[in-house]
């Protein structure tokens, strides 16, 4: 049975909760809590799959009259009651869970054998990757538009993408999106111990140090340089990737000790490319290109420059310059000559930018 199956209510003594890691669904009723130490351990333990303002009953046992008191998840342990108490959390939906609990509804009945969607239904986790990334991009680009509606249209586009991914997984019984959501809330509380735990930090970098510590624990981080590099060139676009490699890199060493020593290698590079293109040899001349471009990206990187944002701007001015022109232009751009095209480039550069 899968969590979207699970039904009934679950009951579980605080001890077997506090001792190992289980899967939780409301209506839940933990029992057998002795005192006020022992809903503050849970706090954090049903966080991770519960939000911290989740609503639940806490049920005194002292008196010979049970009471109950209403709170929120988050406040466990900070009344003033009498012991043992038991806890209950409800089957309670909020407007946010009924909205994704109708996109996931969705999403099962066009994955249906019983009058589902056949293109859905013939879709892999491997087929969907293509869209994965594509509805990435397209959310990036349109946050630039700073269009409020347009940005809730994409994330719903790319949240589908996650629905299906699950939905499919959840059918082949190797995962499903309630584990998704409860992992990704369990290694952001393991991950962010200033915030859900006592450690103390000061500055941006020691959380990014204390992230990463984290980061190489839970994964049994290799301590080999080039195993950890060859996962971004897995993972990210190759523009991305290289500012990651050599971030990560830098931070193991491999650095200049001054931004002259990267304009050095930018110039060698640049040589070595002007060499390889009049040697003729195509396998040469690509890679001469990408040690060019890999020595830029480390220039970007001392001067605190995103490569990837620099040449996504470039792209939209380039565009809007060229719109500029066909809108001013009498006839087809290719039937004027190059001196004509740079003239016309020129103007619309300085009408754009005068604006």
């Amino acid at each position: 049975m899968t969590s979207e199956e699970q039904v009934g209510l679950q009951v579980i003594a605080a001890s077997a909760l506090l001792d190992q890691p289980v899967q939780l669904y409301p209506p839940l009723l933990i029992t057998q809590i002795d005192s006020a130490a022992i809903a503050c351990s849970l706090a954090p333990v049903l966080s991770g799959q519960f939000p911290v303002d989740y609503p639940v009953t806490l049920i005194g046992l002292a008196a010979a009259q049970p009471t109950s008191t209403e709170t929120k998840l988050g406040n466990l342990g900070q009344h003033s009651l009498a012991y043992p108490v038991n806890v209950y959390l409800p089957a309670s939906c909020s407007p946010l869970l009924a909205a994704v609990q109708a996109l996931v509804d969705v999403v099962t009945k066009l994955r249906s054998p019983d009058g589902g969607c056949p293109w859905d239904l013939a879709q892999t986790p491997q087929s969907l990757t293509l869209y994965v990334i594509e509805e990435a991009y397209e959310v990036v680009d349109v946050i630039q538009s700073n269009d409020p509606g347009a940005i809730a249209e994409e994330l719903g586009d790319l949240l589908l993408q996650v629905v299906l991914q699950a939905q499919i997984a959840s059918e082949q019984e190797t995962f499903t999106l309630t584990e998704v959501a409860q992992g990704i809330t369990q290694k952001l509380i393991r991950r962010h111990p200033h915030v859900f735990g006592d450690t103390v930090v000061q500055t941006i970098d020691e959380v990014h140090r204390n992230w990463e510590q984290i980061k190489a624990t839970e994964k049994g981080d290799t301590p080999l340089l080039s195993q950890k590099l060859s996962h971004y060139t897995r993972s990210l676009p190759p523009l991305m990737a290289g500012m990651k490699i050599s971030q990560k890199a830098a931070s193991d060493g491999f650095e200049w000790p001054d931004i002259t020593g990267v304009w050095a290698k930018f110039f060698e590079e640049l040589a070595e490319f002007q060499e390889a293109l009049l040697q003729g040899n195509p396998a040469d001349q690509q890679a001469e290109l990408g040690d060019l471009i890999f020595t830029l990206i480390n220039l970007a990187r001392w001067c605190e420059i995103d490569p990837s944002e620099a040449l996504r701007e470039t792209n939209n001015r380039f565009i809007r310059r060229l719109a500029h022109m066909e809108a001013a232009a009498e006839q087809a751009l290719s039937s004027y000559t190059l001196a004509e095209l740079e003239a016309r480039w020129q103007q619309a550069k300085r009408e754009l930018e005068s604006k």
